[in-house]
């Protein structure tokens, strides 16, 4: 049985204490839905005249929708037509200054403006090797630019240090030891230059690789499905949010600087008993054991992150993952394919769930990759308050901290971006399994 524990318990202390919560309400009439089968919609960015950028990762394309979401050009795809502008690995898509977007490219470290137009215009090169692969959102939060035309999104830190898999030997492959919290960071795309604007709390990977004596490699997972984890989120006036896990509370960088923190945000913690612990391991085993089948029956080797920050992995079940440059196979760092040598099998066996004491007393308000701003100055949360049948419960947050609005999305939507003059887009995938994008009003 869930329990909820009183919000008077929760907010003592806080500032936010005699704040009452609006109403759940649901998100405005869908006005528009695309036509076009879609492998995944990632991410949406509107252009003038109700026209839209969609990034499609699954099928490797980036599509210029109408206003009426009938129309579909392609900007980017993996085919001569656009001189292959879509690499072998997801991308993503971000908005860019006057109405143009960027599209980054992991696989050949560079960023091609896109126009208003839809048309890509120019080719400029990526930040820091090693971050790039964190620019195509979902977990890694929605990068984006400020209001001095830094580049912000969450960095990629280097492990704290390497060690043989189990089983391996000297000289063998190495797995890292990955860290537990991570930076927020500012890079000028001009002068080349990065700052940090803030840390947050990640979950840290328990990951173990085996060699096999066929040369190939097993790895094994062990998950914790509802980690506590902090997030952040750029705001459209260039305020950076961080969202606290531990307590739902906000810290805020301001756009000249300023640091100050709301507290706790009100919310109607769940609590997990044993029973609900149980439960909760088992849904979340079915869902990955699905997903792993499914990586293991697809196709070339790559990630697809989701606009709610969920996460499909396929592995090549006879082969490493095609290599920038014609690359060795080594490493995992977006350098390389898979561990081992070119062409080895890597296994992917069941995943492994933490016991049941290890999770929780309480189930975290949000999840990795649940923060965004709209274009509205305001901070939108996807929480895990439980649902039903409908859609995730968004809560709109100000500057202040205060709570001005709560939306449901309808059943199976998640948030691809948003739109001017109240404008939302949703992502869905349909009865036949095809990704569409809605555009909606927020009222």
């Amino acid at each position: 049985m869930h329990r909820y524990i009183p919000l008077v318990a929760l907010l003592a202390g806080s500032p936010l204490a005699g704040q009452t919560l609006p109403p759940v309400r649901p998100i405005g009439a869908t006005v528009a839905r695309s036509t076009e089968p879609m492998g995944s919609v990632t991410t949406a960015v509107a252009l003038p005249g109700g026209k839209v950028l969609v990034n499609d990762a699954i099928k490797r394309r980036v599509l210029l929708l109408d206003s009426t979401f009938t129309e579909v050009t392609v900007v980017a795809d993996s085919t001569s037509s656009t001189a292959n502008a879509y690499g072998n690995r997801a991308g993503g898509l971000l908005a860019y200054r006057g109405d143009s977007a960027l599209f980054v490219d992991p696989a050949s470290m560079s960023m091609l403006l896109i126009n208003n137009a839809g048309k890509i215009t120019r080719v400029m090169s990526a930040p820091r090797p090693q971050d790039v692969g964190f620019l195509i959102g979902g977990p890694n939060g929605s990068p984006g630019f400020d209001a001095k035309g830094r580049l912000v999104y969450r960095a990629n830190i280097p492990p704290t240090r390497m060690a043989t898999p189990r089983g391996g030997s000297a000289g063998g492959p190495m797995m890292p030891e990955f860290p537990d919290s991570s930076l927020v960071v500012r890079f000028d795309l001009g002068s080349r230059t990065l700052d940090t604007a803030g840390f947050i709390k990640i979950n840290r990977p328990n990951m173990v690789v085996t060699q096999l004596p066929n040369g190939g490699m097993s790895m094994t997972s062990t998950i914790n499905p509802i980690p506590t984890v902090d997030d952040w989120a750029l705001l459209s006036d260039g305020t950076i949010a961080f969202i606290r896990g531990k307590d739902y509370s906000i810290d805020w960088l301001a756009a000249d600087g300023a640091k100050s923190s709301s507290g706790k945000v009100p919310y109607e913690w769940q609590r997990l008993d044993d029973d609900g612990k149980a439960a909760l391991l088992d849904s979340a085993r079915k869902a990955m054991e699905e997903a792993r089948e499914r990586a293991m029956a697809s196709g070339p080797g790559q990630m697809i992150l989701g606009p709610g920050g969920g996460v499909e992995i396929r592995m090549a079940a006879g082969a490493a993952p095609p290599t920038r440059g014609g690359g060795d196979g080594r490493g995992g760092d977006g350098r390389g394919g898979a561990p081992g040598a070119p062409g080895a099998r890597m296994e992917m066996p069941p995943i492994n769930m933490v016991n049941a004491d290890s999770l929780p007393d309480y189930r975290p308000a949000f999840t990795a990759g649940s923060a965004r701003g709209d274009l509205d100055g305001n901070l939108w949360v996807r929480t895990t308050s439980p649902v039903g049948n409908d859609g995730p419960i968004y809560f709109i947050i100000n500057t202040k901290g205060e709570v001005i609005d709560r939306v449901q999305l309808p059943a199976g939507r998640l948030i691809a971006g948003f739109g001017k003059n109240g404008d939302i887009y949703m992502a869905i995938r349909d009865a036949e399994g095809n990704a569409r994008v809605e555009r909606a009003k927020i009222k």
